[in-house]
């Protein structure tokens, strides 16, 4: 399933303008963990050097390397994506993540478009513009896999990064590679009434 929100990912950014500076290939997608009740988060995964509190000397954040390119954003999957979402909310989720991400694509997010700085309702209403279009033209192929219901694999941590996004000192691996990740086993759940809908969308 993490493979084919990277499918998706690929594709969305070559039909949509707005994500064209977005790199898929130096994008991980896994599933983890929940945090309160978001579907998804998107996280930096490039820090320069760190300093600990008091000015002692600090260390340098781990990197991620899959395939041997080096990751600047891990998007995470959680529970809600799989087991209480539409297919249109999930893509919905995917292109959300990807909002957040600078323009520069340096592996850092866009400071005007956080959460904090743009009003919630106008946020929703830019992805659900961007969503409509994407969803309009993509290969029905591609939409497919997110209506699903029933076991689908996905990459998880064996041996996570932990701290790689906290300030200060790190005392782990200092490279994580494909070596570090699994391909799980996760239930996902999709309203039968969503997949009747996805089913008719698809013969139209």
């Amino acid at each position: 399933m993490t493979l084919a929100v990277k499918r998706l990912i690929r594709d969305a950014v070559a039909r949509l303008p707005e994500l064209a500076h977005v790199r898929p290939s130096r994008i991980l997608v896994v599933a983890g963990e929940a945090r309160r009740a978001s579907r998804a988060t998107i996280r930096p995964a490039h820090f320069e050097e760190t300093r600990a509190r008091g000015g002692r000397g600090g260390r340098r954040k781990p990197l991620l390397r899959i395939h041997g390119r080096k990751i600047l954003y891990v998007i995470t999957l959680r529970p809600l994506w799989f087991r209480a979402s539409t297919a249109e909310q999930r893509i919905t989720t995917i292109l959300h993540e990807l909002w957040h991400a600078s323009e520069r694509f340096d592996g850092t997010l866009h400071r005007g478009r956080v959460h904090s700085r743009l009003p919630r309702a106008r946020y929703e209403r830019t992805i659900r513009a961007l969503r409509d279009r994407y969803v309009a033209e993509a290969p029905p192929e591609l939409l497919a896999p997110f209506t699903h219901s029933g076991i689908v694999t996905a990459r998880m941590w064996l041996e996570g990064p932990a701290g790689f996004y906290r300030l200060g000192e790190y005392g782990g691996r200092r490279t994580y590679t494909e070596r570090q990740l699994f391909p799980g086993l996760v239930r996902m759940r999709t309203p039968e009434r969503a997949r009747v809908l996805a089913r008719r969308a698809r013969k139209r």
